[in-house]
């Protein structure tokens, strides 16, 4: 057995099983192949368990960011002089914009969640990749999960005038992180190397760009004709 082969051999996991809780800070504070390896190993990775975290802690982000949101319109109205105009002071359209919008949100999110880490350890297996969609998916939530929360952390010190932005900033270097700790545990699970685990995740974000950017060009285009016709006739009309 050769050096690369030892490194990406998962370690026997040592002790009685982890809560939940410690489950994500070590994926947090102790991103390691080994990390991960021990993760996928366990008899409790399994992807149902992931899409339930996902769903509860992405739903409490969802339930802060519609409260802040609400209140930032709030403020915008009110400072336009429109702050009598909203029902309740605004109050009202932001809690039913948590509890009914939050829940749907959160259920589309875990969609989202569920499909990127299937056709991420699909392109794995098309790598050689010796993981399953149960081991990936599980290592994946108790990434995201705690990092969900965090961001409803950031989200209300982002409210904060002028400070926010720092917290905006954070952010942004957090979501990178969450990407390395994405290829490190895809690389862990299927134990290959840091090429086929660059590429695996890599590849549909690649993909969605680019099906984004030309949805993008064929909307803009769509628009300038449209512009262009309506401004034709306007002119027409005005010339008539």
């Amino acid at each position: 057995m050769n050096m690369n082969q030892m490194s990406n051999a998962p370690m026997p996991s040592s002790g009685g099983p982890q809560s939940f809780f410690q489950v994500w800070i070590d994926a947090l504070t102790k991103p390691s192949e080994n990390t991960f390896s021990q993760m996928a190993s366990s008899p409790n990775a399994k992807a149902m368990t992931a899409y339930i975290w996902v769903f509860v802690t992405s739903l409490i982000e969802l339930f802060f960011s519609f409260l802040i949101n609400g209140a930032l319109v709030r403020r915008a109205f009110e400072q336009g002089g429109y702050g009598g105009s909203l029902p309740g002071g605004g109050v009202g359209i932001a809690l039913i914009g948590a509890f009914c919008g939050g829940p749907i949100v959160a259920v589309i999110v875990t969609i989202f969640f569920a499909i990127g880490a299937a056709l991420i350890q699909w392109i794995a297996k098309m790598f050689g990749g010796k993981g399953t969609n149960d081991q990936l998916t599980y290592t994946f939530g108790a990434i995201a999960a705690p990092v969900y929360l965090i961001s409803t952390v950031f989200v209300l010190l982002g409210a904060i005038p002028f400070v926010g932005i720092c917290f905006r900033i954070l952010a942004s270097l957090l979501g990178l992180y969450v990407l390395v700790l994405y290829i490190m545990a895809t690389k862990g699970v299927n134990q290959f190397g840091w090429g086929q685990a660059a590429g695996s995740v890599l590849i549909p974000f690649a993909v969605v760009l680019l099906v984004c950017c030309c949805l993008g060009v064929v909307a803009s285009a769509a628009l300038g004709t449209a512009f262009k016709s309506f401004f034709q006739q306007f002119q027409n009309g005005l010339g008539g």
